[in-house]
């Protein structure tokens, strides 16, 4: 019986570090592998285009306190971004000139309300979530980046607006599938 589990051990890990072997060969490559449900599931090309709405964007969150809580509590992954966090792969729902407001009802781009995003008090776990409020016009280098796909998804219901200077790539779906 300690064999078949010695054996599915090793398994699990040849196809742990073949997997990580082949995200970092893309990254270098300039894809990205997406597997959150914050955004379709899939691979993710960089690409030399301007930051637009309804661009999907790679950024390097801001170092806060509702980002150390993101990743004291795995909301989202530890990387090489100033304060050890990851990179996160977003889309943008609001750029300059656009009227933005945030509150426990959702988010209003335009006076539009976005779909799924409704703030919630608690997670999964019962955690108490940011209650981020604003109320404002979009100034050039501030971007509004979320989920329009997971009413769940830690975003900028949560930690705000995100500065030109935090945005390292805009990607583009290269082939994608649904949860």
């Amino acid at each position: 019986m300690k064999k078949p589990i010695k054996i599915l051990g090793i398994s699990v890990l040849a196809v742990s570090v073949s997997l990580l072997v082949l995200s970092i060969g893309l990254r270098i490559s300039g894809i990205y592998i997406n597997t959150t449900p914050s955004l379709p599931v899939g691979f993710y090309r960089i690409v030399d285009e301007p930051i637009v709405s309804g661009a999907y964007v790679a950024f390097c969150p801001p170092q806060n306190a509702v980002f150390d809580m993101a990743k004291d509590r795995s909301y989202i992954n530890r990387g090489d971004c100033p304060g050890g966090y990851g990179l996160l792969l977003k889309r943008v729902f609001a750029q300059s000139g656009d009227s933005v407001s945030i509150d426990q009802a959702g988010i209003f781009v335009n006076g539009e309300h976005l779909p799924n995003s409704a703030q919630l008090k608690t997670d999964a776990e019962g955690h108490a979530l940011p209650q981020y409020r604003l109320k404002a016009v979009l100034e050039d280098s501030e971007y509004l980046l979320l989920s329009d796909l997971n009413p769940q998804s830690f975003d900028a219901r949560y930690f705000g607006l995100i500065a030109r200077d935090q945005i390292q790539q805009v990607v583009r779906p290269v082939f994608t599938w649904s949860h």
